[in-house]
Order: structure tokens, then C-alpha cells, then sequence
């Protein structure tokens, strides 16, 4: 991470894992040799796709996430079943697109270079592609991953949701090797991107309060929580809004900067500001160290993604601050005392020394998602086909 990010591990947060260039059997260039163009042609069938559909781009952020999360980076989201009884099946992954640009990167690899590339390494290239064609920092993953041979149903349970609390989110990351950091960090990735009214209508108008009863989450700021109502009606599920207030086109730290403010939409992202154990790096690449530690955020970022809506950029951080924050996992980061410290870091007063940090951490988690329970060697195998087992 260098020595930057470092300063940021030794002030806020210490990684709980160190990354490099391979993990396990992993390695950067790992089809250098079997397979050249392995890391081109995923590039273009990206860019091609997103040329024609820009939403794409978040779309391929989430999927490698969902991925990741559970059994690790193997693939097993892609495997359709024909009883509703594969994991890409519980509704954990409800709304979850970019199959097809994967399957259609694979099909492109085995005319070239057939039984050589993973389905769970393209999944985990076209996403580290998807944060650079929005801006986002470009970094080396390392490849060699298998394509699992197990896909069941319930195993999506163990998905982060976006009502959890900062605790529960920092349990779910730390059972996967991610530590506090990473969770901000990854939760920047809001900075893309909308999301469906669907999950953010029980933070309007279902949200348990402290006298009883049901109504809108008393720690939405009230221009905001007017400016969400607007758009998401009582019953609407369907409609969309920005994830990062103001800045879902650039990558940026001011989803942390909302989160800080109050302006995260779903709770997950708000309770990142609550905990003692993420403000610190929520603060450390947007508030007054954020120019100390901004600089690091992209690469930061790539690093916890490979450890496990259109330009990426901090201002979702700025949101979360701010209480614009869309989602109630999102504004979780400004409310929970372990991550309000790390939205700060990057998006508040100690942004001007953190903040700059901001991207390469971003790579940083990106690389360390990316590296969650993988499959190498004899284990698993190389699909032909992403959504069938060979």
C-alpha cells in the first residue's frame, strides 16, 4: 500500500491481512503465457458493453461482490439452476445483472484459448475494469482463480443486507478476511451507481421508533428524507435513485463526505459513521487527513477488492457525512463509533490529508475481495460454459 497508506493503517485502521501480487497460487500475468489476451478481451467485451449501456459498469462492481462473499471468488453466482435452487436464486441476489457480459467474455476466450480462463477470474477482471472505465483507479489482480463446483440456494444467506448494522456488517467482512477499513472502503463503491426503491422503503416508511410505531428514519436529515420520498413512493419498488447525492457520475470520495452528513440513503452505509471501529476511516479520506491519506483511496480501494453509476469518485463518502446517504447500510458508516472515524478520514475535515489516499485504498480492498477463499491449483475446475457446471 506504501507508505501513505501505511500512515493510514498505523492511525485508523490496521489491515487485518497483507496483500501482494499472489495469494495462495494466485499471481499477476497468470495467463501471460496460457493465454495472453485473457485480460484484453475481458477489457473489451467491458467497454463494448458499457458503451452501449453505462449501468453496466456498477452492475459488474456488485456482481464480483456477491461472488466474493459467498463460498469466495469461485463463481458459483453465475451456475443457473433449474428448481430455483442455486445460490444466484435467494433473494439476496435480487436485481444482480452482468452475467451475460461475463458469459460473453468467456465465449470469446474459449475460441481463443479453450479450458484455460476461469469464469471466477473474469468475473473479478471485468469488475476491476468496471472501476477504471468509470474513473476509477487501474490496478493489477492477481488471476489463477477455479470455477467452484457447488452452487446452493442458501448459502446467499450469508450476504451482508442493506438494513444491517455496522456490528453485523463488520461480523459478515470480518468472517471473510475483511477487516474495517475494507468495509468502508468497499462501501465507497456507492459512489456508482442507483439503487431500487425496494431497499430503502422500509427506512421511509416502515422504520421501528424508539416510542413504537412505524415511520421514516428519525436520523434522515429532513430535506433529505423530503427529496427521498419524492422519488420513491409508498409501494414503489421500482424506481431508482442515486446511491452518491449529487455525484453518481464521478469517482470520488464524496459518498463518505454524505455519510458524514447525513446523507446516506441505505441504512448499511449510514451505520458506518455510528461505529467506533469504521469513523475513523470513513474521516481519514474525507475529512481533515484527507489530503494525507486521499491520494491512497483508489489504490486503497482496488486492494480490498481484490482482497475479496457511471465516474467513481469520493463524494459518496461526502453524502454518508452528510446524511444523504440512499440506502440505511450506507448511512450505518456514519452511525457506528468503529467506521465513522474511517468516512472522516476520507471525506471530513481530515480529508485534505487522507483523502488523497482515497484510490489507491480503494484498490487496496478491491485486491483483498478479490482474494477471498479461492480456488487454485487441482481444486475446482474451468468451466466451459459460466452458468453450467462442465
Amino acid at each position: 500500500m506504501g507508505t501513505a497508506s501505511g500512515a493510514v493503517a498505523l492511525l485508523l485502521v490496521v489491515l487485518g491481512a497483507s496483500v501482494s501480487s499472489s495469494s495462495g497460487q494466485l499471481q499477476v500475468g497468470f495467463y501471460s503465457k496460457s493465454c495472453p489476451s485473457a485480460e484484453s478481451t475481458v477489457a473489451s467485451v467491458v467497454r463494448g458493453t458499457a458503451a452501449a449501456d453505462s449501468t453496466i459498469l456498477p452492475a459488474l462492481l456488485r456482481l464480483q461482490f456477491h461472488d466474493c462473499f459467498v463460498r469466495g471468488c469461485d463463481a458459483s453466482v453465475l451456475i443457473k439452476g433449474g428448481n430455483n435452487n442455486a445460490e444466484v436464486d435467494n433473494n439476496k441476489h435480487q436485481g444482480l445483472r452482468g452475467m451475460d457480459v461475463i458469459e460473453n467474455a468467456k465465449a470469446q476466450l474459449e475460441s481463443e484459448c479453450p479450458g484455460v480462463v476461469s469464469c471466477a477470474d473474469i468475473v473479478v477482471l471485468a469488475a476491476r475494469d468496471a472501476v477504471a472505465f468509470t474513473g476509477g483507479p487501474s490496478f493489477d489482480v492477481p488471476t489463477g482463480r477455479r470455477d467452484g463446483k457447488v452452487s446452493n440456494v442458501r448459502d446467499g444467506d450469508v450476504l451482508p443486507d442493506v438494513r444491517d448494522s455496522a456490528q453485523v456488517l463488520r461480523s459478515k467482512f470480518r468472517a471473510s478476511g475483511l477487516d474495517d477499513k475494507d468495509l468502508v472502503l468497499l462501501s465507497s463503491a456507492h459512489t456508482v451507481g442507483t439503487t431500487a426503491c425496494f431497499f430503502i422503503q422500509d427506512r421511509l416508511y416502515k422504520f421501528p421508533l424508539p416510542g413504537g410505531g412505524l415511520g421514516s428514519d428519525p436520523s434522515i436529515p429532513d430535506g433529505f428524507l423530503s427529496e427521498l420520498k419524492s422519488r420513491c413512493a409508498p409501494g414503489d419498488s421500482n424506481s431508482r435513485v442515486s446511491l452518491d447525492r449529487g455525484s453518481e457520475r464521478v469517482f470520488d470520495t464524496s459518498i463518505l463526505r454524505n455519510i458524514r452528513n447525513g446523507f446516506a440513503g441505505i441504512a448499511s452505509d449510514a451505520a458506518l459513521y455510528n461505529d467506533t471501529s469504521t469513523v475513523d476511516v470513513v474521516d481519514s479520506y474525507s475529512g481533515l487527513l484527507s489530503t494525507i491519506f486521499g491520494p491512497y483511496f483508489r489504490q486503497d480501494f482496488a486492494d480490498s477488492m481484490v482482497k475479496i453509476e457511471r465516474v467513481f469518485d469520493t463524494s459518496i463518502l461526502r453524502n454518508i457525512r452528510n446524511g444523504f446517504a440512499v440506502i440505511a447500510s450506507d448511512a450505518a458508516l456514519y452511525n457506528d463509533t468503529s467506521t465513522v472515524d474511517v468516512v472522516d478520514s476520507y471525506s471530513g475535515l481530515l480529508s485534505t490529508i487522507f483523502g488523497p489516499y482515497f484510490r489507491q485504498d480503494f484498490a487496496d480492498s478491491m485486491v483483498k475481495m478479490g482474494s477471498i477463499g479461492v480456488l487454485t491449483g487441482a481444486s475446482g475446475e474451468v468451466r466451459k460454459v459460466c452458468s453450467k457446471f462442465n
